[in-house]
């Protein structure tokens, strides 16, 4: 009896010790955890690549150099570079890429700021994550991941723009981990300006108006070509 007692309780302490074995191998692989910083970038790229075209809700705002600015409006954005950026918050304020210039006028201003599409192809606006220009990887330096407290289930990828490092300090992208749509950006600059921008109800592959994307200055508002607006 007491041999057939020594048994069972041998064989329970080895069933608990296998539970418990199993226990710490069935820890999350890093793949269940969520995608790393470098597959977040991957799948950011991808979705922007694959584009055509975007309609959404926007609300931008900056903060610094003491200014404190919050607008909103509709973005469209189309392949091959361009986008127009329609401010409700100032009827008639308008900034469109068309894929030579970039046109920036507020009714009421006594000129249009035209800007070569070039010059706005940088780190410091959305225009290049947004028209799938970037390869995350190689352009942003000390990349992580985190979770997106602003936004539950998103994913927050930052990173130190390369060859920036003297203007900005880093770079906030709000993520959808599944498909890797941007639905926020943060830019912190040196000087302590931030801006950010919150896209909402996005539409991808969105048809676009024959037009949209064309530019014409109100009759007698010069045009000037100016340094990019802030």
């Amino acid at each position: 009896m007491r041999r057939a007692q020594g048994i069972r309780r041998g064989a329970l302490l080895l069933l608990a010790a296998l539970a418990f074995g199993l226990c710490l191998n069935a820890q999350p692989s890093p793949s269940a955890q969520g995608p790393t910083a470098v597959e977040l970038a991957g799948r950011v790229d991808h979705y922007y690549d694959s584009l055509h075209s975007l309609k959404a809700n926007f609300t931008e705002s900056y903060t610094g150099l003491g200014m404190d600015r919050a607008e909103s409006g509709t973005l469209l954005l189309a392949k091959p570079g361009r986008m127009r950026w329609d401010y409700s918050s100032t009827p008639g304020k308008v900034f469109l890429l068309d894929g030579k210039y970039g046109w920036f006028y507020t009714p009421g201003a006594p000129q249009v700021q035209r800007v070569a599409a070039k010059e706005l192809d940088d780190l410091r606006s959305p225009l290049r994550f947004l028209l799938g220009h970037t390869d995350l990887e190689k352009e942003l330096t000390s990349l992580k991941v985190a979770p997106d407290a602003a936004h539950p289930g998103d994913l927050v990828l930052t990173g130190q723009p390369k060859g920036q490092e003297k203007r900005v300090n880093r770079v906030a992208l709000s993520v959808e981990p599944a498909n890797g749509a941007i639905v926020a950006i943060e830019i912190d600059e040196i000087d302590g300006a931030v801006t950010r921008f919150l896209f909402t109800a996005q539409q991808p592959d969105a048809a676009m108006q024959p037009g949209t994307f064309r530019f014409t200055p109100p009759k007698g508002i010069p045009v000037v070509d100016s340094p990019p607006p802030v």
